[in-house]
């Protein structure tokens, strides 16, 4: 628990002297941290970077919706995803994380963005209290 601690400070003037009492704020309980890990413990993948067209033929192969129909729709989510990060939003999308923009710099052909993504621990299916997260890919199509 923390202590509060009193400074008493009197001042004399030649018919009275007074006495002024100020508290100070209490300590803040200290904060429980995770482990850290380096980055030589984290599951790091050998395999080349993600690109758009990858991005396009998993989402195909999870939802089972046509290419012709999912690609506008991605292409369409990354153009605003993007100018999010450009405008130095957070972005909070489960189950993928949260994004927070730490840093942003104007280079001569663009601009360069550091972020942190913060990923939730796997969730089982109905650990969800609020009902968010959604474990069938597919909406449901309204008839």
């Amino acid at each position: 628990m923390a202590t509060t601690t009193r400074k008493t400070t009197r001042t004399t003037t030649a018919s009275k002297t007074t006495t002024t009492k100020r508290k100070t704020a209490p300590k803040p309980a200290p904060v429980e941290v995770a482990e850290e890990t380096s980055a030589q413990d984290l599951p790091l993948s050998s395999r080349e970077e993600m690109k758009k067209k990858e991005l396009i033929d998993l989402a195909v192969e999870r939802s089972g919706v046509k290419k012709r129909d999912a690609k506008p729709a991605i292409e369409a989510a990354l153009a605003v995803l993007g100018e999010a990060l450009a405008e130095g939003r957070e972005i909070n999308m489960r189950p993928m994380g949260k994004i927070k923009v730490s840093r942003m710099k104007k280079v001569v052909n663009g601009q360069v963005i550091n972020a942190r993504i913060r990923q939730p621990e796997a969730a089982e299916p109905g650990d969800d209290p609020d009902g968010t997260i959604d474990t069938d890919p597919l909406a449901q199509a309204a008839e």
